[in-house]
């Protein structure tokens, strides 16, 4: 199979907004066949997602209300990346100021794009184990309730939508076959 190149170049670049979180972009590019046209985007600092296991076969997650579909969600503990972090370090603070752990074992499993059509944002996936209780850290504005879920239900959680934050259900079934001995 050869590969073809559909790159496209850049000609123009404007900051259409700057936020805490969010800059957005918007570029003039030439595509591959000579045609211009505009793409808009997010540029994301990115994040660091957990698979925070309290044993073989139950999984540390959050509950939390999300502003922009006006609803509460169950993810797992996540967070963006600080500049000059390591993305190893974010996870790590993370599960220590969300849900009050420290684990004794980490591995990256992968790195993930949730939004490749609009954002540059990766989200680096990792896998905690050992974990030791040494209570949250929340900011002051963070509302979260620590869960302690089986496996096998959080499945169930997706299955019947209880569970539909794309992060976490693509962390569960990491967790699901980590724990299966598949992965």
């Amino acid at each position: 199979m050869t590969e073809e190149d559909f790159s496209e170049q850049q000609l123009r670049s404007q900051t259409v907004f700057q936020g805490r979180l969010l800059h957005v972009k918007s570029d003039q590019v030439r595509l591959p066949n000579g045609h211009e046209t505009t793409r808009e985007y997010v540029l994301h600092p990115g994040a660091a997602m957990i698979i925070a296991l309290a044993d073989d076969r139950t999984i540390v997650l959050e509950r939390q209300y999300r502003y922009p579909l006006d609803r509460h969600f169950i993810e797992l503990p996540a967070g963006k990346i600080d500049p000059g972090e390591a993305p190893l370090a974010t996870a790590q603070r993370e599960l220590r100021e969300e849900c009050g752990y420290i684990a004794d074992e980490w591995r990256h499993l992968t790195t993930l794009h949730p939004a490749i059509g609009y954002a540059n944002e990766r989200i680096e996936l990792y896998l905690a184990r050992g974990l030791t209780t040494v209570g949250h850290q929340r900011d002051e504005d963070e509302f979260i309730e620590v869960l302690h879920v089986p496996v096998a239900e959080a499945m169930k959680w997706i299955r019947n939508g209880r569970i539909t934050e794309a992060k976490a259900v693509t962390g569960l079934l990491w967790a699901e076959k980590i724990l299966a001995g598949l992965w």
